[in-house]
């Protein structure tokens, strides 16, 4: 048996509506099972946890998820979906309205900076972005 790892997420009683929200955004997304305690969601195969563990934890962004897009309406899509009644950041950073932090990166990105002309121009661009727009990346 393998022993896939995944991650808890510790809510304030609001674990199945959160559950909910992420489902609604992902296209291969479901709801696997739920008790008070615990619902176990998926997002486009990868397993989560959501606990209503109480008030004792909260989000920081020193863990984050990343999604990586291959067209601007992929990235237009999840900054618009996840970040609704959030917080953005720079460099395709947001916290979502339940303070979890997501990472919308464009896929030609590591490509772009494997280039070491290129790199210092693209880290510029980007330093200059909230949401990541591909077509000024690649024109930089």
């Amino acid at each position: 048996m393998l022993h896939q790892p995944y991650p808890c997420l510790w809510f304030n009683g609001q674990a199945k509506e959160a559950a909910e929200f992420y489902c609604s955004i992902f296209k291969d997304a479901r709801l696997v099972s739920e008790n008070p305690m615990v619902v176990i969601f998926e997002l486009n195969g990868a397993k989560f946890m959501a606990l209503n563990g109480g008030p004792h934890y909260q989000f920081t962004p020193a863990n984050s998820y990343v999604i990586t897009c291959n067209t601007q309406e992929e990235i237009d899509h999840y900054w618009e979906k996840l970040g609704e009644g959030g917080k953005y950041s720079r460099c395709g950073w947001l916290d979502d309205k339940y303070g979890l932090s997501w990472q919308i990166v464009p896929s030609i990105l590591s490509k772009l900076m494997e280039n070491p002309e290129k790199s210092q121009k693209v880290v510029a661009a980007f330093m200059q972005m909230t949401k990541f727009d591909i077509q000024q990346l690649m024109d930089a």
